[in-house]
């Protein structure tokens, strides 16, 4: 993951300039949630100016540098105990050096009572005093927390990069090629979905079909109350959508898929009604990162996408 973060134009700015990168307060918007605390952690390396493997940056690594303080615990959510701490930590003079750097993981499940605790201080921190905001989308953000923060949006990596990490992290390995290029061209440009598919056998692929098909829908929404990989499924959704439409626009040699392993899903959408499905899918994934129940937004979802293939039916 190190060697994608560093092409981002993020780190690139916070090593060649980390004060003036930061001006205090900076939100990360970094849509691979799994990977969102590797790269906080990689931007306060560059930000305490330490080389990799250095002391300072096998600290930060381990989390244990004295002038790096992140919060939540890995696998939590802020508290109104931590947002006491990070106060009383936040005018205490820096151990070390001369800065002293609080990373918020995961700050877009903070609750708006405990942004709203830490509001005045994230706008005028003491000096010498640094906060690092990691979230996966600025939805659940406070907007008068967006309104005083220096904002970085990492966009998604590009397909040949995602593989590319792909192949380091699994150099050796009995997946082949192709299963690098589908799952890093199925990912949307993120690394933690792309590994699922690579490790997970296709599920989302075949689940994403059956909703596709529109087979027993009601059932099938029914059934993926508690499913936990959302974004992989969406991954998986606008991936076959994005096959379909190569395919009836003539040009299958570009899918990831063979023709005959979309023949049923060709035969069901025209490509006018694939590219209007595909802008559902994304409304759809918005409004569930927006904590729309994920049942609900499916069934929506699958009744637009049967609206839009009989219109289009009509219309061919």
């Amino acid at each position: 993951m190190k060697q994608l973060f560093s092409k981002t134009t993020l780190c690139r700015a916070i090593a060649a300039d980390p004060g003036g990168t930061f001006s205090q307060t900076v939100l990360v918007l970094f849509s691979d949630k799994q990977n969102l605390r590797p790269l906080l952690k990689e931007c306060a390396r560059l930000f305490f100016g330490a080389k990799e493997g250095s002391r300072t940056g096998d600290l930060v690594e381990k989390e244990w540098y004295p002038d790096l303080l992140i919060f939540p615990e890995p696998e939590k959510k802020l508290s109104a105990e931590h947002c006491e701490k990070i106060v009383e930590e936040s005018l205490l003079h820096p151990v070390e050096g001369e800065k002293k750097l609080f990373v918020l993981d995961n700050f877009d499940d903070a609750t708006p009572l405990l942004q709203n605790k830490l509001l005045k201080l994230l706008e005028e921190p003491p000096e010498n005093v640094y906060f690092l905001l990691g979230a996966e989308s600025e939805y659940a953000v406070l907007p008068t927390v967006l309104s005083r923060v220096k904002k970085f949006s990492v966009p998604p990596f590009a397909e040949e990069e995602i593989e590319g990490a792909l192949k380091r992290k699994y150099q050796g390995t009995e997946y082949s090629k192709e299963e690098f290029s589908l799952a890093a061209s199925a990912s949307g440009g993120v690394f933690s979905i792309a590994e699922k598919l690579l490790l997970g056998g296709g599920e989302e692929h075949r689940l994403a079909q059956t909703f596709l098909l529109g087979e027993n829908i009601e059932s099938f929404c029914r059934g993926m109350d508690k499913y936990q990989n959302k974004s992989e499924f969406f991954a998986a959704l606008k991936s076959l959508l994005r096959d379909v439409i190569f395919v009836r626009a003539g040009e299958g040699k570009f899918a990831d898929r063979r023709e005959a392993e979309l023949s049923a899903l060709s035969r069901e959408f025209e490509a006018g009604a694939a590219i209007a499905c595909m802008e559902r899918v994304f409304e759809a994934e918005k409004q569930v990162r927006f904590n729309a129940n994920f049942s609900s937004c499916l069934y929506a979802l699958a009744l637009g996408i049967k609206e839009e293939k009989e219109t289009w039916k009509r219309l061919s």
